[in-house]
């Protein structure tokens, strides 16, 4: 009876230093995929500086695409700057094929950066294995689509401005296009 009894004392024992041994392991993963969550906004960042003036990013082969994208409870995008010569199939974490920019009082604010390839370029390539890039999936979006254009991969990254819903989702809650 001694030992019964006293095997169930170890038994919390025994569970609260499992749980304690792999803590670190947890925290050691979790910060792992945080780490590679920065490194992405950090490439972009460093290498789309320069964009915060529109006009750079205009004579670098930038040009507005449409206007200012909003969504109808989720935020917005806001005005997507394409460089047509960097829709060709591939994807390079220092060369997005879009900056996004939030207008307000006829100025315009770089907020983001939008990777894109059309599914028939990437597919025809990849046997049909999504992209991911840095760790990221990129989402499809079939067509036809808002845009008019056909069906493409994409990821937004939100290194500009924070996202409450998270860095690398297509609508941003800190972006708004009613000052445009």
């Amino acid at each position: 009876m001694r030992i019964q009894k006293s095997s169930r004392m170890l038994l919390p024992f025994l569970l609260l230093s499992s749980v304690a041994a792999t803590s670190p392991l947890l925290a050691t993963a979790q910060t792992a995929s945080t780490d590679s969550q920065q490194t992405l906004i950090q490439i972009v960042q460093e290498n789309t500086r320069q964009y915060a003036n529109v006009n750079v990013a205009t004579a670098d082969g930038y040009a507005r695409f449409l206007g200012c994208v909003t969504g109808p409870d989720q935020g917005a995008m806001g005005i997507h700057y394409v460089n047509g010569s960097l829709l060709n199939g591939t994807l390079d974490p220092k060369h997005p094929q879009a900056l996004i920019y939030e207008p307000s009082g006829g100025k315009l604010t770089l907020v983001g950066v939008e990777f894109i390839v059309f599914q028939s370029t990437w597919d025809a390539a990849h046997n049909g294995v999504p992209p991911i890039l840095e760790g990221q999936t990129l989402q499809f979006v079939d067509a036809p689509n808002r845009f008019g254009i056909p069906a493409f991969y994409e990821l937004h990254v939100w290194a500009w401005r924070n996202s409450p819903l998270g860095a690398y989702v297509d609508w941003n809650t800190n972006v708004t296009c009613t000052k445009e």
